[in-house]
C-alpha cells in the first residue's frame, strides 16, 4: 500500500489524528481485526467524516497503527538505554514496557494489513530493531546477557507471553504477563543454566522462517453492516 505524502496538519487536525490512532489500537487490542470504523471514531471523539478526512480505509488505519505502535516501543527502547545505568536493567525495563503496548494482541491483526515493503514501515522496523540490538549489545558486554541469544528470541518471546489466551478476551490479563515476563528475563541472565538447541534468532530469521507475515496483504473486504465499506 502507498500511502500518499500527509499535508502539515493544524493543531486541532494533529490532535483528531492522534486520538484517532490511540483509539484505532485499543480497539484492535479489545475487539480484534473485526473493530469498527465507527466505534473507533466514536471511541476517538470525533464524527465519522473526520476520521475518513483522515484515513481513506481501515488498511490505511491499520498502516498507521502499526507506525505509531513501532514508534512508541523505539521511544521506550532509546529512554531506557539513556536511562538506566545498569545495562541489563535496562533491557528488563524495555521489555516490561514493550508488554505495556500489547504488541502480543495486536501482532497478528496488523500483520494482515500492513504493506511491510512502505517505506515508512522499513524505517519504522529499522530503528525499532536498532534500538534493540543496542540494548542487547549492552547487556551482553556488562556480561549479563547470556551469549546465545538473538534479538529474534526475545521478540518471539515478549509478543508469546504478551498475546491474550483463547477465548479470556485482553482484559486483566496484564496481571500475569509481566511476572512471566519476569521469569523469561530471569533466563536470559548470564551465567546459562543450561545448553540452548538452534542458533539464536534474528528478526531476518523470523521473516524467512515465515514468509507469509513479511509480505503484502491484500485488501480485507469491507463490511457493509460495521459502516467500514470504502468510500466512493
Amino acid at each position: 500500500m502507498a500511502t500518499a505524502p500527509q499535508p502539515r496538519l493544524r493543531a486541532d487536525a494533529l490532535r483528531n489524528r492522534e486520538r484517532i490512532v490511540a483509539a484505532a489500537r485499543e480497539a484492535l487490542v479489545e475487539h480484534g481485526a473485526d473493530s469498527s470504523l465507527d466505534e473507533i471514531a466514536r471511541r476517538a471523539g470525533v464524527g465519522n467524516a473526520t476520521l475518513y478526512r483522515h484515513f481513506a480505509d481501515r488498511r490505511e488505519l491499520i498502516h498507521h497503527v502499526t507506525l505509531s505502535v513501532m514508534a512508541r516501543i523505539a521511544d521506550r527502547a532509546e529512554t531506557a538505554l539513556a536511562e538506566e545505568p545498569d545495562a541489563f536493567h535496562a533491557l528488563r525495563r524495555f521489555v516490561h514496557a514493550a508488554a505495556d503496548e500489547r504488541i502480543g494482541a495486536l501482532c497478528p491483526l496488523l500483520a494482515e494489513g500492513v504493506d511491510k515493503s512502505h517505506p515508512d514501515h522499513v524505517e519504522a522496523r529499522d530503528r525499532l530493531e536498532s534500538v534493540i540490538e543496542a540494548l542487547m549489545a549492552a547487556a551482553r558486554a556488562s556480561g549479563q546477557l547470556r551469549a546465545d541469544i538473538g534479538i529474534g528470541d526475545l521478540m518471539v518471546a515478549i509478543t508469546q507471553l504478551t498475546r491474550p489466551l483463547p477465548d479470556t478476551g485482553c482484559h486483566d490479563f496484564g496481571q500475569f504477563v509481566h511476572r512471566h515476563l519476569q521469569l523469561f528475563l530471569d533466563g536470559l541472565m548470564n551465567p546459562a543454566r543450561s545448553e540452548l538447541p538452534g542458533t539464536p534468532a534474528t528478526l531476518a530469521d523470523l521473516r524467512r522462517k515465515f514468509p507469509s507475515a513479511a509480505e503484502p496483504a491484500a485488501d480485507p473486504a469491507a463490511d457493509s453492516s460495521t459502516g467500514d465499506a470504502p468510500r466512493p
